[in-house]
């Protein structure tokens, strides 16, 4: 009897504890949607799809796997929010401030970051594909380079443009950031903007000691060589397209490689 008593006396505490957070849950999300002020908040795995929540107040607030798909952030205060796993695609997060928030694995897709703080936030594990308006300041040039190469192989050469001079903007002599323009250049037909960067890459690379940048640079300068040699040859012209082709095939992963 004892037993049973104990057993249930557990099963109702735990119910209860159950239905006080999920009522105070919900006592949060109706404070933000009325005022717009819930520093602190737990409002982790809230439904905020669309929502208007420019200017909120929501600096240390638990938000982790909560859904914010293009809800309207600008200007709110998001500093120290724990943001895990949640999901800001197509968010306006225009003039918010991040500033120390956890970012780890956001979905930030298409989402608008002009004049957004992000200082002391790791990006690394987001989710920035087609992401707006980043400023340098938010991202090393290792993370600006990745996010190039993988917006490159998705054939998105405007963003993968974009990237890569942000990452040169941080670092002048980021030698990976120039040889990924080069291929960008040469995929989209601006064969002398190709060269003159490829070319900036290998003397980079050189100085720098990178074997394999150096050798994959001029590997690279040959082959277009090569190709301008054999114009007149439609023959040879078009295997030496083919073997460049599969050449410029492997060089995403090589890009990533020379950072190693």
């Amino acid at each position: 009897m004892k037993t049973t008593i104990v057993s249930l006396i557990a099963a109702l505490t735990t119910t209860t504890l159950s239905l006080s957070t999920a009522a105070e849950n919900l006592s949060h999300l109706n404070r933000l949607l009325g005022t717009k002020n819930c520093n602190d908040c737990d409002l982790s795995s809230a439904g905020l799809i669309h929502a208007n929540l420019a200017g909120a107040q929501l600096s240390g607030a638990n938000l982790v796997n909560a859904n914010l798909s293009q809800a309207n952030l600008a200007g709110a205060d998001l500093t120290g929010a724990n943001l895990t796993g949640a999901s800001l695609y197509g968010a306006n997060l225009t003039g918010a401030n991040l500033t120390g928030a956890n970012l780890t694995g956001v979905d930030l897709r298409n989402a608008y970051l002009m004049n957004t703080q992000l200082e002391g936030v790791d990006l690394d594990t987001a989710y920035l594909d087609g992401v707006k308006g980043i400023s340098t300041e938010a991202a090393t040039p290792e993370q600006f380079h990745r996010w190039a190469v993988r917006e490159a192989d998705r054939g998105n050469y405007r963003d993968a443009i974009a990237h890569y001079h942000k990452a040169i903007a941080i670092d002048p002599e980021f030698a990976p950031a120039y040889l990924g323009l080069g291929i960008v250049y040469y995929r989209t037909d601006n064969e002398p903007q190709a060269k003159n960067n490829v070319e900036i890459a290998a003397k980079l690379f050189e100085k720098q000691e990178n074997k394999l940048g150096k050798a994959t640079s001029d590997k690279f300068l040959e082959n277009m060589e090569l190709i301008s040699q054999m114009e007149e040859d439609i023959e040879k012209r078009n295997r030496g397209i083919s073997n460049f082709g599969r050449f410029l095939g492997g060089l995403g992963s090589m890009l990533l490689r020379l950072m190693l």
